[in-house]
C-alpha cells in the first residue's frame, strides 16, 4: 500500500508490541507489565531486555555491565568527554552536556560505528568459516578490502588496558569458551603473526562477547551506544566548577598557522 491510504491507516493510530502507557492504569514493556512482571530487574536487564526481546543470565549480565564501566572514562581530553566538558565550561545544562556527548560518540573511527563493524565481521567471518573457507584467507579478505579489521588495532597504544580487566571476568564467570571469543583471539594471532601488529582492542572483545549471547549487529550497537555515558557526568562537574571557558585554551602563539601574513584592515 502507497499514498495516502498508508498514512490515513496510521493516523492516531500506532501498532506496536513493544509497549505502551495506559493513562493512570499500567505500562506495557514488551507484552510485560512494566512495574508488575519487570518490576524486579535492575536497570541493565531491563535495557537489554528492551533491546532484544530476550532474558539474560546472571553471568552475562555482569558481563554486559563490565563492557559498560570498564568504558567509562572521567577523561576529558577523550572525544566524546570534552564535549560534556566544553558544555560545562559554557555553562551549559547537564542534559545538554551528556546528550550531545552522546551524541558524537558515533564516531566513524574510534566510536560506535566500528562496534557496528567489528560484530559485523564476526558474523560475516562465521557464515564463511561454515561455508568451508580458511580463516587465515577470510581475514586477508577483510585486510585487502577494507585496509583493516574494526575490533584490531589502536592509534595511541597497541596494548588496551581494559582487556585483560574483562576478560578476568569473562574467565571467572567460566564464560571464555565462547565461539566468536575463541574467534577473536584466532584472528589477534593472525594478524600478529603476519606481521599486521594489530593487536585486539576492546571493540572487538565487546563485539566478540555479545555475539555469543546472540547479539545482532544492530541490537550491539544500541547496547553500546550509551557505554560511555558514567564518565560524562564527572568530566561536565568538574568544567562546571572551575571558571568559566578555562578548558583547555589555546595561547595564539601555540597555533601553527601557514596562512595569509598579519594585515592592517580599512574600512
Amino acid at each position: 500500500m502507497r499514498g495516502p491510504e498508508k498514512l490515513l491507516k496510521s493516523e492516531n493510530n500506532w501498532e506496536t508490541h513493544m509497549g505502551g502507557w495506559f493513562a493512570g492504569e499500567r505500562v506495557v514493556y514488551r507484552g510485560q507489565d512494566l512495574h508488575v512482571d519487570l518490576k524486579d530487574m535492575s536497570w541493565m536487564e531491563l535495557y537489554v531486555y528492551g533491546i532484544t526481546d530476550r532474558r539474560f543470565d546472571e553471568r552475562q549480565l555482569k558481563i554486559l555491565n563490565s563492557i559498560w564501566t570498564n568504558t567509562s572514562y572521567p577523561e576529558p581530553r577523550i572525544w566524546n568527554n570534552r564535549v560534556a566538558a566544553l558544555a560545562g565550561t559554557a555553562r551549559s545544562t547537564a542534559t545538554l552536556s551528556l546528550g550531545a556527548a552522546v551524541s558524537v560518540s558515533e564516531a566513524s573511527i574510534y566510536g560506535h560505528r566500528p562496534n557496528i563493524r567489528a560484530i559485523d565481521f564476526f558474523w560475516r567471518a562465521k557464515r564463511l568459516l561454515d561455508q568451508g573457507h580458511n580463516l587465515h584467507a577470510v581475514v586477508r579478505g577483510e585486510i585487502d578490502k577494507f585496509r583493516g579489521i574494526f575490533g584490531y588495532g589502536r592509534p595511541i597504544t597497541r596494548i588496551d588496558e581494559r582487556i585483560p580487566h574483562l576478560m578476568c571476568l569473562v574467565e571467572e564467570l567460566g564464560c571464555a569458551q565462547g565461539y566468536f571469543l575463541k574467534l577473536a583471539f584466532e584472528v589477534e594471532k593472525i594478524l600478529i603473526e603476519d606481521r599486521l601488529r594489530l593487536h585486539m582492542n576492546i571493540t572487538g572483545l565487546d563485539a566478540a562477547l555479545t555475539a555469543d549471547m546472540g547479539f545482532s549487529a544492530r541490537e550491539h550497537h544500541l547496547f553500546m551506544t550509551t557505554c560511555f555515558l558514567a564518565g560524562m557526568p564527572p568530566c561536565f562537574i568538574d568544567a562546571a566548577e572551575k571558571d568559566e571557558g578555562s578548558l583547555f585554551p589555546l595561547h595564539c602563539g601555540r597555533i601553527a598557522y601557514h596562512g595569509v601574513a598579519q594585515r592592517d584592515w580599512s574600512r
